[in-house]
């Protein structure tokens, strides 16, 4: 395709949930982690007697861990996933939340969060004493060379990573058990898969717009279209935490 049509397609591509699925086979995902997060939810669920997935999107993962525990909430802040999620958790017994702060102290013995944003204080709220949080985390310096190859400012959370993450859940009263970060290989393949991307994950560059980055976008085009994909790595990290009573 050319150009105008890859834009064309890029702006009107319906993008429901956290589907990714339209980018197989023009954008590579970073899901070679040297850890399995999923895994590392699902080895924990049959001790645990309620379960808070933090931003669920669609619920796409947290329906797949069916059987869930008895009490099961999620929470998901962006509007247009709030009736998609309902749809697919309601009928399984989870109650879905805009926003965490619905739920009184203590009130789940393990939180899951698969890059989502977050606060310490919140999780060392809604956690009940001995309770578990795992998250897996974008970076502050995920993809970008997709910035760099726009001209485009770096990412406003540049300094997003495992070290300050830990210290953060650390210095909230979190005893951090587990971690591990990771540099994966990303290709983008053509220019509509970019600006798709770039139009999901709008704060990857914020208020970017196809008018203003034209001159670079179809520079790339040029280079992608003469088999010269976007090379960028993706930035990710993992952690474990619990909340440990003190005396």
């Amino acid at each position: 395709m050319g150009y105008e049509e890859l834009i064309r397609e890029a702006l009107t591509t319906p993008f429901q949930g956290w589907d990714w699925a339209v980018f197989r086979g023009r954008m590579t995902t970073a899901d070679d982690l040297p850890w399995d997060y999923e895994e590392l939810v699902r080895e924990r669920l049959p001790k645990a007697a309620s379960l808070l997935d933090l931003g669920t999107g669609g619920g796409e993962l947290l329906s797949s861990l069916a059987p869930l525990p008895p009490r099961t909430a999620a929470t998901e802040g962006y509007a247009p996933n709030v009736p998609i999620a309902r749809r697919r958790l309601e009928p399984l017994g989870v109650e879905v939340a805009e926003v965490s702060s619905a739920f009184p102290d203590g009130s789940f013995e393990l939180i899951v969060n698969r890059h989502e944003a977050y606060e310490p204080r919140e999780i060392r709220r809604l956690l009940a004493p001995g309770g578990t949080y795992v998250t897996q985390q974008v970076g502050g310096r995920d993809l970008e060379e997709i910035n760099q190859a726009l001209d485009a400012p770096p990412h406003e959370d540049h300094g997003w990573d495992l070290a300050t993450a830990s210290a953060a859940l650390t210095e909230a009263g979190l005893d951090v058990t587990w971690r591990r970060e990771s540099s994966r290989p990303v290709t983008i393949n053509d220019v509509g898969a970019l600006v798709l991307y770039l139009r999901v994950v709008s704060w990857q560059i914020p208020g970017f717009t196809v008018e203003e980055y034209e001159d670079r976008l179809r520079a790339l085009h040029a280079e992608m279209a003469g088999g010269r994909p976007l090379r960028a790595n993706a930035h990710r990290f993992a952690l474990i935490a619990r909340h440990v009573a003190r005396a």
